[in-house]
């Protein structure tokens, strides 16, 4: 009898990009997928906090290098991918929210959030994937969604409208991709205590409530994620594409 092996997690030889790579969820991603053995660039535009983060990943053994890139500014990350040897994997990863009542949600929060995480996360996926098509290179793009992409919340509107779009673009993208040997999926994190949702937590009912929903009893931690990231972009997700993978502690399963 010969036993079925499982495939490899890890990525030695292969050249992933992050976005959004300064700290929080960003940086815990470069961090997993260097310490599988991927070459990882991080990509954000504070110069000397993606220059630490990157620095701090080589200190640990891993490869890194820093790419000072606003994903907002679309040529800059044309000629940013462009100088880049075809990718192996893409985490889209930038984002950012501004929580208001429905009511008072303003043109200008509107278009910030729907710029980060729609507009600039589908171009620089297009941009790697165009890259990927024409090296003849299979590839996994993964794509950092929510579990507000599956479900509704107050005071964002606009946010989960702009996750429900990254849901899509996900599937849509799997679809059109999957013959050229390009995955396409998507992580949906709970609430993970990061600098961009700390503030939050002042809100002792709103923390209370959030607890409540979250099955498991607890906030989520950015080494919650780091498994997922590393299962997708590797070969030991060589069958998964157009899926989203709910790392939500249980909040979307009710």
């Amino acid at each position: 009898m010969t036993l079925p092996r499982t495939p490899s997690f890890r990525l030695d030889g292969r050249l992933a990009l992050v976005t959004g790579a300064g700290r929080g969820i960003g940086l815990a991603a470069a961090a997993a997928l260097a310490e599988a053995g991927a070459h990882v660039v991080l990509a954000a535009r504070t110069e000397a906090e993606i220059e630490a983060a990157a620095g701090e990943i080589r200190t640990a053994g891993g490869s890194a290098e820093a790419l000072v890139l606003d994903v907002t500014d679309l040529p800059a990350v044309d000629r940013a991918i462009a100088s880049l040897p075809p990718l192996d994997v893409l985490v889209n990863n930038a984002g950012t929210n501004r929580p208001r009542p429905f009511l008072d949600v303003t043109t200008d929060d509107y278009d910030t959030i729907m710029t980060l995480n729609v507009r600039a996360a589908f171009f620089v996926a297009q941009a790697a994937a165009r890259r990927m098509v024409q090296a003849g290179k299979r590839g996994s793009i993964i794509h950092m969604s929510s579990q507000m992409g599956h479900v509704g919340g107050a005071l964002r509107t606009v946010y989960c409208s702009s996750k429900h779009a990254l849901e899509g673009l996900t599937k849509s993208m799997a679809i059109e991709l999957a013959p050229h040997g390009i995955r396409v999926n998507a992580i949906c994190p709970t609430y993970i205590e990061t600098p961009l949702t700390r503030p939050f937590w002042n809100d002792g009912e709103f923390h209370r409530e959030t607890l409540r929903k979250i099955k498991l009893g607890r906030l989520g931690t950015v080494e919650d994620l780091m498994g997922a990231v590393v299962f997708l972009a590797s070969d030991a997700s060589a069958l998964v594409t157009g899926a989203s993978l709910r790392v939500d502690g249980g909040w979307t399963a009710e």
